[in-house]
C-alpha cells in the first residue's frame, strides 16, 4: 500500500486538527510556572498555517506538492522554538518526497529521517528528552520497520508507538520533567500530530477540528500579524485590593468563592492586603464578597468583550495597512520584537525602523518577522528577538529574505536589545557592529518580576498560584508575596562591584504611583552611587523588567 497525495493531504489536516484540539493539554505540560506555557499553542499555530492551502488542493494532487506546500507554509508560520523545530521536521519530509506522485513506506521513513537531521542541525546545543529525542527515536524505529518490508499502515503504527515510548522516557532524560511529574510538551505535541496523521492512514478518517474560535482563556492578545487569539467566556475583568480588617477570614475562602463565579482567579494574600483578579459575569458579587474581608480600594472593571470588538477593528485596519516591502536604500536598519507602547517608543527612539509586536506568550511567526524586515529600507538589517523563544523563528527568516542581508542578534531579553542598540556605530562595518552589539548583550544583567500561573515546585522552591516570581537572566531566583520586595531583591542580586547603571521598566499592571514607590525603595536601599532610571514600558505579563550594567 502506498500513500497518495490525497491521503497525505487529509492526514496532515487531521494531524493539525488533533494538535489544535489538544493544544491546552500540551501547554499545561510546560514545567515553568510563569505565564509562558505556549508549546501546544505555538505548534498548533505553526501547522495551522498550512491548512488554507491544503484544503484548496484537489484529490489528484501529488505527495510532492502536498509536502512542499505544507513545509513552505509551516516555515513562514513557525512560532516559538517548538514551532520552528516542527516546521523543520516537515521541511525535511518535503525534501524526501520531492518529485514523487505517491510514497511507499521507505519514502516516508527516509523523509522523516531527513526532517530529524534538519531539526538537530538547527539547534546549537540539542537537548535530549525533548521533541528532538521523540522525533529521532520515532524515525529510527520507522527506518528499521521499513527495512523489514512494512507497509504504510504498519509504518505509522510503529511511528506512533515509538513516539509514545520515547515520550514516556523523557522524564528520565530531563530531571526537571521528572520532578514536575510530566513528560516533554514538545514531544507530546509531536505524538499528537502523528496520531492525527495515523487516523487517516489507518482508515479512520480525518480527526475533526473541535475548536470553537479558541479555547484560550484570558485577556485578548494581539500578535505581530494582528490576529486576535482569545475566546472570552466571562465578560468582566475585575480587579481590586482589599485592605484587610482585624478579624479578616482566610483569603482562601475568597478564592474558593470567586472560582464559582468566574475564571482566571488570582488571589494574593499579603500581611495587610489581598490582591484580587477574576474574570466573571457578576463583578458586583465579587466586590460584595470582597467586602466581607475588608475595605476595597483600586477597583477596576473592564468589559473584555467590548475590548475584543475594538481590537478586531484595529486588526482589520492593520490588515488593510499591511506593510509593503521597502526598497533597501540606506546602509543599516533594525527590527525589534517587543510588546508595550513604552518599550516600542524606547526602541524607536534608539533607531529601530520596524517593530514586531510580540514577546512572552505571544511569539510572532517567521512570516511576521520577514514582513518587518522587508518593510525596513536598508541593505543590512539587524533583528533583535529580545526573547529566547523567538530567536529560532528570527533565524528562519534569514532564509526567506533575498534582497538584503539579515543579521539576527541573540538578544534574549529586552534590556539586552536596548544595550545592543546603544552599542551600534554607523561608521563601522556590518561585521564589526555585529561583534560590538553581541558583546554588549553579555554585559547586561536582566531581572524580571512576574506571577505564578499555577502551583508548582521548581528548583526546590514551592510555588503557589499567584506567588510573585523573580527571574535572574531567565532563571527562577526568588519566590515572594510582594512585587516591590521581589523587585528589590532581584535588583540587589544583579548589582556587582562594577555596576553603575540600573534601568527599571514597569509594565501595564503597575500604576505610576506603585512604580514611583518601587523606585524610591531602590534609591533608598541601594548604593547611592548607582544611577537608577524608571521607565514606563507598558509591557504585559511582567510587572517589572530591570537591567543592571
Amino acid at each position: 500500500m502506498s500513500i497518495s497525495g490525497k491521503m497525505l493531504r487529509d492526514a496532515i489536516i487531521s494531524g493539525a486538527n488533533n494538535i489544535v484540539n489538544n493544544k491546552n493539554t500540551v501547554d499545561e505540560l510546560n514545567v515553568f510556572p510563569v505565564p509562558d506555557g505556549d508549546t501546544g499553542t505555538n505548534m498548533s499555530m505553526t501547522i495551522k498555517n498550512a491548512l488554507p492551502e491544503l484544503k484548496m488542493m484537489s484529490d489528484d494532487v501529488t505527495v510532492s506538492a502536498v509536502a512542499s506546500a505544507t513545509a513552505s507554509a509551516m516555515l513562514r508560520g513557525a512560532r516559538g522554538n517548538s514551532g520552528v523545530i516542527l516546521s523543520l521536521l516537515f521541511r525535511g519530509f518535503s525534501k524526501g518526497l520531492n518529485g514523487k506522485n505517491t510514497a511507499e513506506a521507505q519514502d516516508i521513513s527516509r523523509s522523516l529521517s531527513l526532517g530529524v537531521e534538519s531539526a538537530y542541525k538547527s539547534v546549537m546545543k540539542p537537548t535530549e528528552g525533548t521533541i528532538l529525542t521523540v522525533a529521532r527515536e520515532s524515525s529510527e524505529a520507522a527506518s528499521k520497520k521499513a527495512a523489514e518490508g512494512a507497509d504504510i499502515v504498519e509504518l505509522f503504527d510503529t511511528i506512533t508507538s515509538a513516539a509514545k515510548a520515547s515520550l514516556d522516557k523523557t522524564p528520565e532524560l530531563l530531571p526537571v520533567l521528572k520532578k514536575a511529574g510530566v513528560v516533554d510538551a514538545g514531544g507530546m505535541g509531536f505524538l499528537v500530530i502523528m496520531q492525527g496523521i495515523q487516523s487517516v492512514v489507518n482508515g479512520n478518517g480525518v480527526i475533526a477540528n473541535e475548536e470553537v474560535d479558541s479555547d484560550i482563556k484570558g485577556p485578548v492578545i494581539t500578535n505581530a500579524a494582528g490576529s486576535v487569539e482569545a475566546d472570552i467566556e466571562f465578560t468582566y475583568c475585575t480587579e481590586f485590593l482589599v485592605k484587610k480588617k482585624n478579624d479578616c477570614k482566610d483569603a482562601k475562602l475568597l478564592r474558593a468563592y470567586l472560582e464559582t463565579i468566574g475564571d482566571c482567579v488570582v488571589v494574593v494574600d499579603d500581611d495587610d492586603i489581598i490582591k484580587v483578579h477574576v474574570h466573571t459575569e457578576h463583578p458586583g458579587k465579587a466586590l460584595e464578597q470582597g467586602l466581607l474581608f475588608g475595605m476595597l480600594v483600586n477597583l477596576k472593571i473592564e468589559n473584555m468583550k467590548e475590548q475584543h470588538k475594538n481590537q478586531e477593528k484595529k486588526v482589520e485596519m492593520a490588515k488593510m495597512k499591511k506593510a509593503q516591502p521597502a526598497k533597501p536604500e540606506k546602509d543599516y536598519g533594525f527590527v525589534s520584537v517587543v510588546n508595550g507602547a513604552g518599550l516600542e517608543a524606547i526602541f524607536s527612539d534608539l533607531g529601530v525602523d520596524s517593530i514586531v509586536r510580540g514577546g512572552q506568550t505571544s511569539n510572532p511567526s517567521t512570516e511576521d518577522i520577514v514582513e518587518a524586515i522587508l518593510a525596513t529600507p536598508a541593505k543590512n538589517v539587524f533583528v533583535l528577538p529580545n526573547n529566547k523563544n523567538i530567536i529560532m523563528a528570527a533565524e528562519q527568516a534569514v532564509k526567506l529574505v533575498k534582497d538584503r542581508k539579515v543579521i539576527v542578534l541573540q538578544s534574549r531579553t529586552v534590556p539586552q536589545g536596548i544595550s545592543a542598540m546603544i552599542a551600534f556605530d554607523g561608521s563601522l562595518s556590518v561585521k564589526q557592529n555585529g561583534v560590538n552589539m553581541t558583546k554588549a548583550l553579555d554585559k547586561v544583567g536582566t531581572g524580571s518580576v512576574t506571577f505564578a500561573v499555577r502551583d508548582s515546585e521548581f528548583d526546590d522552591k514551592k510555588i503557589k498560584q499567584g506567588d510573585i516570581l523573580a527571574m535572574e537572566n531567565g532563571k527562577l531566583a526568588l519566590v515572594e508575596r510582594d512585587v516591590k520586595k521581589a523587585l528589590f531583591k532581584i535588583t540587589k542580586r544583579l548589582v556587582k562591584s562594577d555596576s553603575s547603571y540600573i534601568t527599571v521598566i514597569y509594565g501595564s499592571d503597575v500604576t505610576d504611583d506603585d512604580a514611583q514607590e518601587a523606585y524610591e525603595l531602590l534609591k533608598t536601599k541601594l548604593d547611592n552611587d548607582l544611577e537608577i532610571v524608571l521607565v514606563n514600558g507598558g509591557q504585559p505579563i511582567y510587572y517589572y523588567i530591570v537591567s543592571v550594567e
